[in-house]
């Protein structure tokens, strides 16, 4: 039995750029939803905010998605 090194490390770095990737968008969406939270109990709108942190959230959910698909396929 041979490991192949090179695909093991391959695929040990597209897991852990797409999973650092992953964690920062929900991240980003987490801090767009905190900015509209402070900006309506200052009495203001941040709708820009709400709009890219939603924007995050379908991105992860669509990269989720991806995801099981191409293990279900």
């Amino acid at each position: 039995m041979s490991i192949d090194w090179a695909a093991l490390g391959s695929v040990f770095g597209v897991s852990l750029v797409a999973t650092v990737a992953l964690v920062g968008l929900f991240t980003l969406g987490i801090v767009g939803l905190s900015r509209q939270e402070r900006a309506a109990a200052e009495g203001g709108s941040a709708a820009l905010a709400v709009t890219g942190a939603y924007a995050c959230f379908a991105a992860c959910t669509a990269a989720v998605g991806y995801g099981i698909y191409l293990i279900v396929a």
